[in-house]
C-alpha cells in the first residue's frame, strides 16, 4: 500500500486533530518502521502541511504557489481530494509550522540529501509567484536551521531560486577568487550531483525530481555568467 493510499480517509482525522495533528499521528496511524522515512505517513503529512504554511507566510496563498505544490506532489487522481484537504486545513495560518519542520528533521536525520530536497521544494513553491516575500524568507531560514543547515548553506540553496538577487558564485558555492580550474571542476560536480538520474538513483521521491531541471538551469546560468566574464 502506497503512502497516498494510506492517506485515504484522512480527512476526518485531520478535522478532529486540528493543529495537533502531528502529535496524534503515532496514536492514529502508528509509525511503520519497516519503510523508509520518506514513505512514512508522518513525513508525507508533515511535508504537505509545511508547504501550505510556508505559502501562507506572506498572508496569501497564490494560485501559482498551489500549482507549484501540485507539481511537486503528483498524486493519483483518487488521492487528490485527501491531499487537498490536508493542504487547505494547514494553510489557514502559519502557526505550528515548527512542529512539522522538526518532525521532518527527525524522520530524515540520517538523510541530509533528502532534507535538502525538501527545503528546495519549499523554495520552489515560495518563488513560484516570481518573488520571495520577507516573511517567507524568514520562515524558510528557520526551517533550514531546524533541518540542521548553516546560514551559508541556506544562502547557497536559496541563490538557485531567488534569481533577482543571486550571485553566480553563490550558486556554484565558490569564492569570487576561485581559479578557472576550480570553477570548472565545481560546475561539473554540481551538474553531476543534481542530475535527475542521480536523484532517482539515490531514492529521492519522484515528486522532488522535477525540481532538478530548475536547479540545473540555475547552475548552468551561473556558470555561463562567470564563463563570459572570465572568457572561459
Amino acid at each position: 500500500m502506497t503512502v497516498w493510499q494510506r492517506i485515504s480517509g484522512l480527512a476526518s482525522v485531520v478535522g478532529d486533530a486540528g493543529g495537533g495533528l502531528l502529535n496524534d499521528l503515532a496514536r492514529v496511524f502508528g509509525l511503520d518502521r519497516s519503510v523508509a522515512a520518506e514513505h512514512d505517513i508522518a513525513f508525507t503529512i508533515a511535508v504537505i502541511a509545511l508547504s501550505a504554511k510556508m505559502a501562507k507566510a506572506d498572508g496569501v496563498v497564490s494560485p501559482l504557489e498551489v500549482q507549484a505544490f501540485r507539481q511537486m506532489f503528483q498524486t493519483a487522481p483518487e488521492e487528490e481530494e485527501n491531499v487537498k484537504r490536508v493542504f487547505n486545513l494547514a494553510k489557514q495560518d502559519v502557526a505550528g509550522y515548527e512542529s512539522y519542520a522538526d518532525e521532518i528533521a527527525r524522520l530524515l536525520k540520517d538523510n541530509k540529501k533528502l532534507l535538502q530536497d525538501v527545503l528546495e521544494g519549499l523554495l520552489h513553491i515560495a518563488t513560484a509567484d516570481g518573488a520571495l516575500h520577507p516573511s517567507e524568507d524568514a520562515l524558510l531560514a528557520d526551517v533550514a536551521r531546524r533541518f540542521g543547515f548553516t546560514p551559508s548553506e541556506f544562502s547557497f540553496f536559496r541563490a538557485r531560486f531567488v534569481v533577482d538577487t543571486c550571485n553566480p558564485y553563490d550558486v556554484l558555492k565558490l569564492s569570487p577568487h576561485a581559479t578557472d580550474n576550480e570553477i570548472r571542476q565545481q560546475y561539473h560536480k554540481l551538474v553531476s550531483d543534481n542530475h535527475p538520474d542521480k536523484l532517482i538513483g539515490r531514492g529521492v521521491p519522484p515528486e522532488f525530481v522535477n525540481i532538478a531541471t530548475r536547479k540545473l538551469a540555475a547552475i548552468n546560468a551561473a556558470y555561463d555568467t562567470i564563463a563570459k566574464e572570465r572568457g572561459l
